[in-house]
């Protein structure tokens, strides 16, 4: 059975945490976002990436990058900004002027609630954040616009999923959390699936590439057997392709060529292992297809920056000083 490409990548990039809020805003009103990184001590300690998202429960508004063009939203619809870029929404496109970005406080008890404007047309938003990895190779992340609306609809699938986050957070139940968490993820993944079947057919990146006949073959042949020593060749005979056509056809949509893929995501299946088990470097090494400690290292500092041991050893001095 074929590989679940996005399943596979979600599982290793580690989508964790969930970081929400509530807004009541009362026309006129407007907000500008810091960006994400500047959260993220606050917010989620433990996560290296944000994204950050608005679901919007009740009402209008226009919503988009800062300095971009703003995008119309009514209730049921998300916008998610996948890199945690700085962004405005407000309740009238192009209104604005000189504020100071809301600083959120740290995640205690959430959810919490924010109130804004000056007592006109209602808007009410569930917001937040959920955290992932980042590095060394995040083929999903990378592949993403810095931001993704969906529209839906007053009785869909978001107005649910904020029912039930609002209904763990403030029942306090035992589990809660999690669940809220997983919710989130359950919301991201929601979204992006609905990004790939909104693709234009000349679209590039990881996931036009996983949709792609040959491509996408290639992409879960390599995920699913992340440790053989594949070639070109075998690649190619697995795509019922040439290995002209293949290499070709992946560096357009990817970027790198089909070796140059397998490298980088053999790195971040090594950097997930050393930061979540204890596992030794050779163990490591011939899980992710290497004959020697010594070609794993070599290889790992060459696309990392750092020695395994280095990455290992200050991934966890970050979590521990973040925890």
């Amino acid at each position: 059975m074929s590989v679940d490409l996005l399943s596979d990548v979600l599982r290793v990039v580690r989508l964790d945490g969930a970081y929400f809020y509530r807004v009541d805003a009362s026309a006129p009103w407007w907000v500008e976002t810091v960006p994400a990184t500047e959260q993220e001590p606050r917010v989620l300690p433990r996560s290296e990436h944000l994204i950050a998202y608005h679901v919007l429960v009740e009402g209008e508004c226009w919503a988009g990058l800062r300095g971009a063009e703003q995008a119309s939203m009514r209730a049921g619809d998300v916008v998610v900004f996948p890199h945690g870029s700085p962004h405005h929404l407000s309740s009238a496109c192009g209104l604005g002027g000189p504020m100071e970005p809301i600083v959120l406080p740290a995640a205690t008890r959430l959810p919490f609630s924010l109130r804004m404007g000056s007592g006109g047309a209602p808007a009410r938003f569930v917001c937040g954040f959920l955290g992932c990895d980042r590095g060394p190779f995040n083929p999903l992340l990378d592949s993403l616009p810095k931001q993704l609306l969906v529209h839906g609809g007053e009785t869909n699938w978001l107005n649910a999923f904020v029912g039930q986050a609002l209904t763990e957070a403030e029942a306090s139940r035992a589990g809660g959390e999690l669940v809220v968490t997983r919710l989130a993820e359950l919301m991201f993944i929601e979204v992006v699936r609905r990004h790939v079947e909104s693709l234009a057919p000349q679209s590039t990146g990881w996931l036009a590439g996983s949709r792609d006949p040959i491509v996408g073959k290639v992409l879960a042949s390599l995920h699913e057997r992340p440790a053989h020593d594949w070639s070109l060749h075998e690649l190619a005979e697995r795509a019922a392709t040439s290995r002209t056509v293949l290499a070709e056809r992946f560096t357009a949509l990817l970027g790198l060529a089909p070796m140059q893929y397998l490298a980088r995501w053999r790195m971040q299946l090594a950097a997930e292992l050393l930061d979540h088990t204890n596992d030794k470097l050779p163990a490591i090494a011939a899980q992710v297809g290497y004959a020697s400690e010594a070609a794993f290292s070599r290889a790992f500092k060459k696309l990392v920056g750092r020695s395994p041991a280095q990455w290992r050893a200050r991934e966890r001095a970050t979590s521990a000083s973040r925890a």
